[in-house]
């Protein structure tokens, strides 16, 4: 039995990374809630932070959301291990388990609520993982993500636009489907790191008649051009997180007779099938992770994830906290 499993049977102390407001931000010592019958507490190891909803959380930018407001606790890309199970958890003490993020701060939102030494979660959302994958497991939301989004496609995927983090996932699925995926990007510092897949600038891309494209910039100012590639019927998915109004010329879509789809956040199926191909080798999470920095260093941590473009995913390491 864990140390903590008595302790946490009522409320318990956590550090956890809040925003106060945007771009004040700072580890703050919180009460997390006591968890129910189908709770775990899990003292998180590590966090990633992400450069699409959590910078536009961070810049003030984020568009009206589901409990969105300051102060809030962001995050959901967290790996831990489970320090209590309730009676109906389905979970055990000791087991190593990714979570999506938390909501047990009390007068202090969670969006989304990961960035914490510890929190407190309906074991239904937690999903145990090899902890082998140590600190990589981080990233089976950026993964869940990605296949929810090539599951929109109806056809196999011929265009991904962007190189971050995101879009290299989309390539290496898009190729366990049997695609052969190009991929957009305009900084060359990041079109390495392709293994099976061609990236390039698109200034040099003349291809035309495409049947599938995805969009993981979250740039609203690329559609009309991305609609210019398709073919008649061609399916265009925005995997994004798009700031700004979406627009498009109405006579290229029309002549095309575009299918547009917007890919939402994953589902448990996408987490599952994620960690089935992770588990059977056929999913490879080798480096996508370029930086680290102990929790007590995030105030660093978010300015660099946010303004070093050497950055794909920074991950906080919250095992020195107490």
């Amino acid at each position: 039995m864990s140390a903590y499993d008595d302790v946490v049977i009522s409320e318990l102390d956590t550090l956890a990374v809040v925003l106060h407001q945007p771009r004040t931000l700072r580890l703050d010592p919180l009460r997390v809630c006591a968890p129910g019958a189908a709770d775990v507490a899990v003292q998180v190891a590590w966090s990633g932070i992400s450069t699409g909803t959590e910078r536009l959380l961070w810049d003030g930018r984020m568009p009206a959301f589901p409990g969105m407001g300051y102060p809030l606790v962001p995050g959901y890309e967290s790996v831990g291990e489970v320090v209590h199970a309730g009676p109906e958890a389905g979970l055990r003490v000791g087991d190593s388990v990714f979570v999506p993020g938390s909501n047990c701060f009390g007068s202090v939102r969670g969006l989304f609520g990961g960035a914490s030494r510890r929190v407190v979660l309906p074991a239904a959302r937690a999903l145990r993982i090899d902890p082998a994958l140590r600190e990589r497991g981080v990233l089976f939301a950026l993964a869940a993500t990605a296949l929810h989004a090539l599951r929109a496609c109806a056809e196999p995927v011929d265009l991904i636009v962007g190189h971050g983090t995101l879009g290299r996932l989309l390539a290496r699925l898009a190729l366990l489907e049997g695609a052969q995926p190009v991929v957009w990007e305009t900084d060359p510092k990041r079109r390495g790191g392709a293994p099976g897949y061609a990236v390039v600038d698109p200034a040099t891309d003349e291809r035309r008649g495409l049947r599938s494209v995805i969009d993981a910039s979250g740039d609203a100012g690329l559609l009309d051009a991305l609609i210019a590639r398709l073919a008649p019927g061609g399916g265009l998915v925005l995997a994004g997180f798009y700031e700004q109004p979406l627009s498009f010329q109405f006579a290229p879509a029309f002549m095309r007779e575009l299918r547009l789809r917007v890919a939402a956040q994953w589902q448990p199926d996408d987490l599952a099938a994620v960690r089935a191909l992770v588990d059977s080798g056929r999913l490879d999470l080798d480096g996508l992770i370029t930086h680290q920095r102990a929790a007590g260093e995030a105030p660093q941590a978010y300015a660099t994830a946010f303004g070093d473009p050497d950055c794909l995913k920074m991950v906080l390491d919250w095992r020195a906290c107490p």
